[in-house]
Formats: C-alpha cells, structure tokens, sequence
C-alpha cells in the first residue's frame, strides 16, 4: 500500500478478524502449552500487510495514522484474546521505533525490512532486575574498543528475548560512575552477538510468548549499531514508550470487548433454574456494567488518537521526538491516564465474564480465564500504574 492510498479501517479490521478467527483463535490453548506459536505466523501477518503498519514504504512497511494502528490493535485483541500471540507478534512495535527515529540509513536498512517480512523478530531490552519502571536506575554498561561496543550487564521480562534476531538495548556509556538519566545511550544487538546469554522466564500469562532474562557478558556489538548519538538515549526510551502505551490501552480494550463477547454468548446459552442466565436481572447488569466500561475506554482512545494523529504525516518530522506524542504534555498525560483506565477496563469484564461463566470460567480454554491472567501484565507493562499516575500529575503540573 502506497502512502497516498486511503486505507479502509473497517476492511482491515475485517481482515484482521478473520486472520485471528482462524488462524490463531483456534490454536492458542495448543500454543500456550507449548510456551510459543511458530514463526511462520509472523510471516503470514506480514503477508496481511499488518506488520509494518506504521512504518515508511522504503523499508516495506505502509504509513499509517495512529487511528488505523489503534483499530487494528483492538481487532486483534478482541477476535484472538491472546496477549501472548500480540505481544510476541509486534514485539518490533518497542524494539524498532528508536532504529526508525534515531538509527543511520544503514542501520534502518540492516534492520528493519528483515523484521518487516517476517523473516525476523526484534525486541525491546530495558528493564533490569533492580530498576523496573525506573530506567534511570539502569546499569547494564557499555565501553568503546576500537570499532566495537563491549556490554556488560542484564536485562529481565524481555519480550521475545529469546528468539529475538534484533534486540535493542538501553544500556550506559560514557563516564564510569555516571548516574540518573546522563549517559544512557540505545545499542541494537544481533541475537548471535559473542557474549549474549538468554534465560527463558516462567510467567502467570502470555503464555505462548517468550519472555527471558539476558546475560551480557563482554558482549561485542559493531560500533555502527550505535542508534542516534551517544547519551541521547534516556530520551528516545521515553517517547517510545508512549506510543507502547497507547497501543496497550488499545489492546485493553479488545481484550474487554473478548470477555464480554464471551460472557453474552453463555449468558444466552446456559441455563439456571428454569431459564437462560440472560433472563437474571443480575447478570443483565453485570453485562451492562461491563458495556458502561467499554465504551468510556473507547469514546477516550478515540480521543486521545485523534490528538495524537492531529500532526501526523506520511513523511515523520524532520527532528525526531518532536511530534506530538512525544512532546505535547497534556497529550502525554492523557495517554498515562487512559492506559490505566483501559486496563481497569479489562480488569474489571475479565473479573466479570469469569464470574458469569462460573465453574467454566476456571477453566483452562475459555478467552476469559486467559484473559483473566494476562490482566496484570497489562496494568504494569511500560510503565506500572502508580507511575503512570505520577507521570500524568507531573506533565500536568500537579
């Protein structure tokens, strides 16, 4: 798709919905007991024209608004109720935006058409075992030898980190000693790099995607892998972050309508003392609690991506983290706040549609129970709600 075609949301998301009815739906019980779905379905995404959704034609991807990448979001988590198949899918949604925004032309071209096709998978590695959401408490370090950067240090609750091909790292350089958010610089890292151990992590959920713990030990990195300059990294990690948590309350969303989707069709179904549960004036209103819930979440992710696409162009701005997401701190905030309530959203129909589903809903197979472990995943991934909170207070002046 050319960046002058106009793009039908409603056709894709049809699309999507078949994508996900079909070839995921049906399989994702087989794939969380298996710990990981096969990498031919990043191809077959790639070939549904979903994977470089977002990214310029020149590097096989298709420019689009945040509109179309919301929609597409909410598409995949409602008919496929998988944070695991979506997590691991578009882990190249948090791995490649600093290569696309800050990388050299080269870098762009080494890396990203590969993750584009299919052919490869990226990954994010921020987090340290001691750090958390604070990524200005992170250690992993990085020292220059000659044309190489040598890394030494850990990452932990990496997507994808251990089949990753690409994974781009937050690490420290510069000065020894250095502290806060000086001398944070972004390296990407081939997955065969000397030196790269990987640990696979045992989680509550997104069970079908990879999560691990790696090991940098003297690990060794060509110098061209160094993405934009060096120590102007604590910056690209935060305006990368925003979009992550725009899509995560996107993906909330779906996951609610899922639950609801579920509850409704055994709510009609299941009968109880002499009719359909549907017909109890409690369960009706735990239904319309649940729909009260969705659409707030989805009149504000309206909201909030109108803003965000209001200066967006096929072509990105010409210096990077000057868009609005990434500048504008009333939008940033209302980001931070719709994250939290999209999640309490899914927290709450996940909380529901089990209850409804009773004893079924304990139960290992139905979209509810999975959702229901995934939830927490979701209210702490890219940032935990307390600091989203405190994130939104401070960009508001609080």
């Amino acid at each position: 798709m050319s960046a002058d075609t106009h793009v039908d949301i409603a056709a894709l998301a049809a699309s999507v919905r078949r994508f996900m009815t079909e070839r995921v739906a049906p399989h994702v019980q087989q794939w969380d007991a298996a710990g990981e779905f096969p990498r031919t379905l990043y191809r077959e995404a790639a070939g549904l024209g979903i994977l470089g959704l977002g990214y310029p034609e020149e590097l096989g991807g298709t420019p689009a608004p945040y509109a179309l990448r919301n929609a597409l979001a909410v598409a995949m988590s409602r008919w496929g109720a998988s944070g695991g198949v979506l997590a691991g899918l578009f882990s190249h949604n948090i791995g490649l935006p600093p290569v696309l925004h800050h990388g050299t032309d080269r870098l762009q071209q080494e890396v990203i058409p590969g993750v584009l096709r299919g052919d490869k998978i990226a990954a994010l590695a921020i987090t340290e075992p001691g750090g958390g959401s604070d990524v200005a408490a992170l250690r992993t370090r990085a020292r220059r030898d000659g044309d190489a950067w040598v890394i030494d240090g850990e990452k932990v609750f990496i997507t994808s980190g251990m089949r990753a091909d690409w994974i781009t790292v937050a690490v420290r350089t510069g000065e020894p000693g250095a502290r806060g958010t000086s001398g944070i610089s972004v390296i990407v890292v081939p997955g065969e790099a000397p030196g790269l151990a990987r640990t696979r992590l045992d989680k509550m959920g997104w069970l079908c995607s990879d999560t691990a713990r790696l090991h940098f030990d003297g690990a060794r990195v060509p110098a061209r892998y160094l993405v934009g300059e060096e120590g102007a990294g604590f910056r690209m990690i935060m305006g990368n972050f925003n979009g992550e948590r725009m899509a995560m309350a996107a993906m909330a969303l779906g996951f609610a309508q899922a639950c609801y989707d579920e509850a409704l069709a055994w709510a009609r179904e299941r009968q109880a003392f002499g009719s359909a549960l549907v017909e109890k004036q409690v369960i009706r209103h735990k239904l319309v609690d649940m729909q009260m819930r969705i659409h707030a979440s989805e009149a504000w992710l309206n909201a909030v991506t109108a803003l965000a696409d209001s200066d967006w162009s096929p072509v990105p701005p010409p210096v990077p983290g000057t868009s609005k997401l990434e500048s504008d701190p009333d939008l940033i905030a209302q980001v931070c706040m719709l994250k939290n309530h999209a999640t309490r959203t899914m927290q709450f129909c996940a909380d529901q549609a089990v209850q409804i589903l009773g004893g079924m809903g304990y139960m290992r197979g139905t979209k509810s129970e999975r959702i229901y472990r995934e939830v927490k995943v979701m209210m702490i991934g890219a940032g935990a709600e307390e600091v989203m909170k405190d994130l939104a207070a401070r960009q508001l002046g609080l």
